[in-house]
This record gives structure tokens, C-alpha cells and sequence, in this order.
């Protein structure tokens, strides 16, 4: 049951967090629109010359790298950090060295833009 509600409270965030950001969004193209404002500004004319999926693949990647690094380097440090809770140590590192990962990847992807 407590599953149920779960998902149903985080499906009501996600769907509520996109109906706002839309809403948002139309409201302020309307006003600019009645403000005399030229409709071109709403579409950009710089056209990406990497494709997303090139970019969500370096992402992936270096977060998938992250991890594994985080996983790797937290089983050796239990040799050396015996009192620690292995657990402990390898949720942390995974976390830091995912998240490193993913500062890498998109330090890549501002470099292929």
C-alpha cells in the first residue's frame, strides 16, 4: 500500500512540476505577445550542432564510469578503513564519484557545443 501511494504522490509532483512550468510558460508568451513583442523571439535561431543524443550518451557514460570508480575505490578503502561500515563507504563513494562523473560529462558536452 505504501508503494501505491508512493508513486502515486511522485507521479502527482512530476505531472504537477510540467503543468506549472507550461503554464508558466504560456502566460509569459502571452503577455509579451500583447505587449507587441515579434513572436520570433520564442524559437531560437542557433541551431545545436551536436545532436542530444550524442550528449545524453557522454553523460551516461561518465556517470556509468563514476560509479563504478566509487564502487572500486570504496572496497579498497575497507581494508584500509576497517572500523568503517562497508555499506557506509561504498554509498558514499559511489555517490561522490558518480557525481564527479557527471561534472566530467558535462564539462565534455559544453566542450563539444
Amino acid at each position: 500500500m505504501e508503494v501505491v501511494i508512493f508513486f502515486g504522490l511522485l507521479f502527482a509532483t512530476v505531472f504537477g512540476m510540467y503543468y506549472l512550468f507550461i503554464t508558466a510558460r504560456n502566460k509569459e508568451r502571452m503577455s509579451l505577445i500583447e505587449k507587441g513583442a515579434d513572436a520570433s523571439i520564442f524559437y531560437s535561431a542557433k541551431k545545436r550542432i551536436t545532436p542530444m543524443w550524442k550528449i545524453i550518451v557522454i553523460n551516461i557514460g561518465c556517470l556509468f564510469t563514476g560509479i563504478g570508480t566509487g564502487i572500486i575505490s570504496a572496497h579498497s578503502l575497507t581494508n584500509v578503513l576497517s572500523p568503517y561500515n562497508e555499506a557506509v563507504l561504498v554509498l558514499g563513494c559511489t555517490f561522490i564519484f558518480g557525481g564527479l562523473g557527471l561534472l566530467a560529462g558535462f564539462k565534455i558536452a559544453q566542450k563539444l557545443e
